[in-house]
This record gives C-alpha cells, sequence and structure tokens, in this order.
C-alpha cells in the first residue's frame, strides 16, 4: 500500500516582505515576475522550498538571491493557503518578512529581478494575494515594533533621536510631538548617548544614540508604553 495515494499534490513556496528604511521613507523592495502567469507584473520575491530545506532555510536562500543579505532581521509571519491562489498549481505560501536599513544595503540588489523600492502609499497592485500579505506584514511590524525594539534593525547601529523619530512616524503613519516623543524615549534608559554629533542636517548637529540591548533584555516591556493601543495593531 503507498501511503498519501489518493491525494493530490501541493507545492509550498516562501514569498519574502522585504521592508527597508532610507532615513526618511519606510518602503517595500518588489521585483518584476520573470515568468507565466503574471509575467511583468509587480511581486515579492520568492521561490519554492526545496527537498532538503525548512522553510526558513529557503527563506534566507532567496532573500540573499535578491539582496546578497545574510544575518538581517527574518520573521514568520504567517501561511497563505486559499486553493484558489495561483491560477497554475495549488501552492501554500509561508510569507515572511525581513528589516534592512536601505542605505547599508542598496548597491548589493541583484539586477536580475528588476527591483524596485517603493514607498508605502505608491505599492502596486501585486500577483495573486501578494497585498494581502503587505498588509499583513505592516500590521505585525506595528504591533511587535510596540513591544520589542524591531525598528532599529532598519536604522544604522548609530542613529540620531530625530532620525529615530522619522522612522516611527514612518512605520505608524502619524506625528510626533518632538518634545514629547524624546522625553519618552530617553525616559525608557534604553538608547547609550554617544560623544559625537549628526550635523549635516543642521548646524547644532544631534548626539548620536546606541540601543542597549542589555537593558532591554531586563526592560522588555518598555516600548509596551510608548506606542497607545498597541494592540489595535494585532
Amino acid at each position: 500500500m503507498v501511503p498519501y495515494k489518493d491525494l493530490e499534490r501541493l507545492l509550498v513556496a516562501v514569498d519574502c516582505i522585504i521592508l527597508g528604511f532610507d532615513g526618511a521613507k519606510l518602503k517595500l523592495l518588489l521585483i518584476k515576475r520573470g515568468f507565466e502567469p503574471e509575467k511583468n507584473k509587480w511581486s515579492l520575491m520568492g521561490g519554492f522550498v526545496q527537498p532538503n530545506e525548512n522553510s526558513l532555510e529557503s527563506a534566507k536562500r532567496v532573500l540573499k538571491q535578491l539582496t546578497g543579505l545574510s544575518g538581517v532581521y527574518l520573521e514568520e509571519l504567517r501561511a497563505f493557503s486559499n486553493p484558489d491562489r495561483d491560477p497554475e498549481e495549488r501552492i501554500l505560501s509561508l510569507a515572511y518578512f525581513a528589516l534592512i536599513d536601505i542605505n547599508q544595503y542598496q548597491k548589493q540588489l541583484s539586477n536580475d529581478y528588476q527591483a524596485e523600492w517603493f514607498e508605502l502609499d505608491q505599492i502596486p497592485t501585486l500577483i495573486f494575494d501578494h497585498n494581502d500579505m503587505v498588509k499583513s506584514a505592516i500590521r505585525r511590524l506595528r504591533y511587535k515594533a510596540a513591544l520589542h525594539p524591531l525598528l532599529f534593525e532598519l536604522l544604522p547601529e548609530k542613529f540620531t533621536i530625530p532620525q529615530l523619530q522619522i522612522l516611527y512616524e514612518a512605520v505608524y503613519d502619524t506625528i510626533f510631538d518632538k518634545r514629547n516623543f524624546s522625553r519618552k524615549v530617553l525616559s525608557l534608559e534604553l538608547l547609550v548617548k554617544q560623544k559625537d554629533k549628526e550635523k549635516e542636517s543642521s548646524k547644532k548637529g544631534a548626539y548620536f544614540y546606541k540601543l542597549d540591548l542589555t537593558k532591554y533584555e531586563t526592560n522588555f516591556q518598555a516600548f509596551l508604553n510608548f506606542i497607545p493601543n498597541a494592540h489595535l495593531y494585532l
């Protein structure tokens, strides 16, 4: 007797929602699909899970093919499994989202996929259910960023408070009061002030800071009170 012989084939894929920050805008990296169906339309970067891989290994491989990157923040989002999500085959996709600093990695993007960065309010219509994947990733990012310092994955190692505020405003699509933002962030005691300043934005300059990961581990709920009604983003 052959086990499972009466079952139809089900392919498993991964799709990567690659989010980046360029210092002013939160952006999504998209590619031009190179084959049918939906050839030449905008798509997330994805691929099929190979027999010798688990899904995380597959997502890391796909990310490296496009960006040349390894060791960046990568998190499983959820499965997308509607039977008709792909017109050609029954394909279940495991979506992952990655966070990168655009300015650090811009030159490493592969030219093979015609990749481009899009601002979140200018995302085109994507193939299949990829727009739903992006929306789900943004909701997850907003929720988790209120609980954990995920957004620092989008920043350089050293950053200023104004740069941090721009990033939070981009993620949450809102405006924070400058004085209150600075006061709340510094009151968390998770940032280490550096001796040097960033002077390109103003003559006076703003001090650089680094995230103190040791303090964060002992006070991981600090960001919970930083963003009001964090549960609404779940």
